[in-house]
């Protein structure tokens, strides 16, 4: 018989989201919690992305929970290995680690009206929820390119975020398919151990100068001992990134410096004229994600590097056929091509009060959510990167921690007002969203290039169209009244039948 483990708050994931939900709301005295999660460690994507070169592109200091500030980062931006490490130790000093199922994969969210709980199945078993937190994250299902083929290829093939590290790239001929933000850091990192490397661009992104460099000692030493330095930097790095939403959603003339920085860089790194004609972007800077790196240029002009701009026309047994003709033999296929952002796979295993799926009701109605936290028709769901939280210029963990602000508030309010369930009203969710998609509207991101931000009908649900402290601001508080609410049901006396829920508030 299939045991039902019931617990008070389910939260699936333990990347950053996941973590800081469970860190929060065990502060706030919900120790009645669990957190499931597929991998075999913490840290999500920085777990998975392990790949050659793999670092952060926002700086570190701000790069982190500000509860658990880290004085020891080595690097202005910290590599993917730090940061995993800073996971796992503020996973152990908040006393969480024994809260989370590891290896446990979810696959399905149901939630049962009638008793106003979910109930989630997963590998390990079922669990009965009242409350269900989806810290699954935007970038933790690995998009594979709509190209014939792949089936053929006798070499290796694999993602940057499932990177396979027994195989190894030295003097062979390696394909990386993609110029976005992991080929930029891998293409640098194994060029000069490749026999030959093919990089296929099928868009040329902007590429500022990286602005790193090492700490010494005697500044770490600083963040350690003197109070408030290491706060002051983190502001300091916080308000510099905000200076680029003037020019991402209200007058693109204030990205004209940033625009010619990356002509500039891309002017001094590329001496050859033909393969400057070929990197140049041509679109609007900002309407992709603008990416750094002082080592990408330089790779690409190396003799044993070509950049490939002819699309790819299939995959064959012994490499890739572009559609000018030409074979370009590989012995190991590198995908670089992102993630399942606006259409992530896991929200068909959602379905709520009417049993849709999340999924569907997305791809019919629109990416949308209230606040970026919760859906109508959805109770006591709470997603945390959720629909126009993302951000093109600064920290995601910033996002995160004004989303746990909103979610404590409304738990606590629960527990308060002895609620069982609080569902969004469908009418202050839509207007909410007519409001962001007008704001939307203006922006840099729906200036026609295709980017990760949109989805298939132009809306950009996937990035915040405004500073970051309107949205700390927006979710400060539980706006309890934007809400449908269940009262709980009374305590029983003994020998008393009582219904799970009580008669929902429908005012």
């Amino acid at each position: 018989m299939n045991q039902i483990n019931t617990v008070d708050v389910l939260v699936v994931g333990a990347g950053f989201s996941g973590l800081g939900a469970a860190i929060r709301l065990t502060q706030e005295g919900f120790d009645d919690l669990v957190v499931l999660e597929r991998g075999s460690d913490v840290g999500g994507t920085w777990r998975d992305n392990s790949y050659p070169g793999a670092a952060c592109d926002v700086p570190s200091h701000l790069y982190s929970f500000s509860f658990a500030p880290n004085p020891d980062w080595s690097r202005a931006f910290s590599p993917q290995g730090e940061i995993y490490d800073y996971i796992r130790r503020v996973t152990a000093e908040a006393g969480v680690r024994e809260k989370i199922r590891f290896g446990v994969e979810v696959t399905a969210v149901d939630y049962d009206e009638d008793r106003g709980r979910w109930t989630v199945e997963s590998s390990e078993g079922t669990y009965d929820a009242r409350v269900v937190v989806l810290g699954v994250g935007a970038l933790c299902e690995p998009k594979n390119p709509d190209i014939d083929g792949f089936a053929d290829f006798t070499g290796e093939v694999f993602h940057t975020a499932r990177w396979d590290h027994s195989v190894m790239l030295a003097d062979k001929n390696v394909a990386v398919i993609g110029t976005g933000a992991s080929a930029i850091q891998v293409v640098p990192s194994i060029a000069p151990t490749v026999a030959h490397l093919d990089v296929y661009q099928r868009t040329a992104p902007w590429v500022l100068p990286r602005m790193d460099r090492t700490y010494p000692a005697i500044e770490r030493k600083a963040y350690r001992t003197i109070p408030g330095l290491q706060r002051a930097m983190r502001a300091l790095q916080w308000a510099s990134r905000e200076f680029q939403v003037v020019g991402l959603t209200r007058s693109r003339a204030a990205l004209a410096p940033i625009k010619v920085l990356g002509r500039a860089h891309l002017a001094l790194q590329v001496r050859d004229k033909t393969l400057r004609e070929k990197v140049m972007p041509r679109f609007e800077i900002g309407c992709k994600r603008i990416l750094l790196s002082n080592t990408w240029y330089p790779a690409l002009s190396r003799d044993n590097v070509d950049l490939v701009t002819s699309p790819i026309e299939r995959v064959t047994s012994g490499g890739i056929t572009t559609a000018d003709g030409t074979e370009h033999p590989a012995d190991v296929l590198v995908v670089a091509t992102g993630f399942h952002v606006t259409d992530s796979p896991f929200f068909e295993r959602v379905r709520g009060s009417d049993g849709q799926a999340l999924a569907d009701k997305w791809a019919t109605e629109g990416m949308e959510a209230y606040k970026g936290t919760t859906v109508a028709g959805y109770p006591n769901l709470f997603v945390l990167v959720g629909p126009a939280t993302g951000l093109g210029h600064s920290s995601m963990i910033y996002m995160i921690e004004s989303q746990l602000n909103y979610l404590a508030d409304a738990m606590r309010t629960m527990r308060e007002r002895n609620l069982q369930t609080v569902d969004v009203r469908e009418v202050v969710q839509d207007a909410y969203n007519d409001d962001l998609r007008a704001s939307t509207g203006e922006t840099v991101w729906t200036t026609g290039c295709s980017s990760w931000y949109l989805d298939d009908k132009g809306n950009a649900p996937a990035v915040w169209p405004d500073f970051t402290f309107s949205f700390r601001r927006e979710t400060r508080e539980f706006d309890l009244s934007a809400y449908r609410r269940t009262p709980a049901a009374p305590t029983a006396p003994a020998g008393a039948q009582v219904s799970p829920t009580g008669q929902q508030d429908r005012s």
